[in-house]
């Protein structure tokens, strides 16, 4: 599968874009959302990195955590997560969810912040992917991941939070009862609580949620890396976890290879180290379609330098 049967393939909803830092998984991601605008699917791309560049690379305002407008193309829309903004939103609902007895359990399990899911930066990321599972407004969606290390904490979060809120719901139930009776005993009715039921909501929302992200039929992970030996072994350790976690991947995307240039000694002994570790590169993954993609001598900024990086994604003549 190349990434123009992915791009084209109208049952996929997520496209995650990752690898190591500065590899430029965001101009990717970016161009990958524009193609997928431009065949008629309405679009929206995240950034999930707490270091945020999508703006950048498209040169308009993409912050505040709302998803905004992307001016100059049709179906297209992004956002960056305000990490800040989103734990603040959770901590809300977790009143509103965990109840009277979520208030109580904080003080024995030492303060509100125990009651918080791990890693908030990739709560919030895994929290716009269950957001927008069932939402029907975007065909598709793709991801800007952050770099490998948050990237995999991500895709380990529906486990992690599943676990979080087994534990919940088991401290939910034996302290219901404890607050029923002391409503009870101090002359108080008896409140309507749908706490119990919000919770077991979101749990099956998470085993949706893994369903869907192990499903090649509407998830592709895209690693994005350049020819260098740290970046070979980092898109090692992150293949390795996608196939844990039954994440689909099918396409490598090998960025900034450097072109030929005979008049320069610089450039003529980077090119050489690049393409015996480009070499490496498909004897490692002979099973995975690479795209290759050259180091440009400019900036990719722009809806116009985004639609250039895109026709070489997918292969265009033009």
């Amino acid at each position: 599968m190349t990434l123009r049967d992915i791009i084209y393939d109208e049952s996929i909803r997520f496209i995650l874009s990752g690898g190591k830092g500065g590899v430029g998984k965001t101009s990717c991601a970016g161009a990958i959302a524009l193609l997928s605008a431009q065949r008629g699917f309405r679009t929206l791309v995240i950034s999930t990195d707490p270091a945020h560049s999508l703006s950048d690379s498209f040169d308009q305002d993409l912050s505040g955590g709302d998803i905004v407008e992307i001016k100059g193309v049709d179906n297209l829309w992004g956002m960056e997560i305000d990490s800040e903004r989103g734990m603040k939103e959770f901590q809300e609902s977790l009143g509103q969810i965990g109840g009277p007895e979520s208030a109580m359990a904080s003080q024995f399990l030492g303060g509100t912040d125990s009651l918080a899911p791990p890693g908030s930066d990739e709560a919030m990321a895994f929290g716009k992917m269950l957001e927008f599972l069932s939402d029907t407004s975007f065909d598709r969606v793709v991801f800007d991941t952050a770099p490998t290390g948050h990237t995999l904490k991500l895709l380990e979060l529906p486990d992690l939070l599943d676990s979080w809120l087994g534990k919940l719901l088991t401290l939910r139930q034996r302290l219901s009862s404890m607050m029923a009776g002391l409503r009870a005993f101090l002359g108080g009715g008896q409140e309507e609580d749908r706490s119990w039921e919000m919770l077991q909501s979101t749990k099956e929302k998470i085993r949706q949620a893994r369903i869907a992200l192990a499903d090649p039929k509407t998830t592709q992970f895209v690693v994005v890396m350049i020819p260098e030996a740290m970046a070979v072994f980092e898109t090692q350790r992150l293949l390795a976890s996608l196939h844990a976690w039954d994440i689909p991947v099918s396409n490598i995307i090998v960025n900034q290879l450097v072109p030929e240039n005979p008049s320069c000694t610089f450039c003529t002994n980077r090119r050489r180290m690049q393409q015996a570790n480009l070499a490496d590169i498909k004897d490692l993954y002979r099973d995975l379609h690479i795209t290759e993609v050259p180091l440009f001598d400019h900036e990719i900024r722009g809806i116009e330098e985004l639609k250039m990086l895109g026709g070489i994604l997918i292969g265009a003549e033009d």
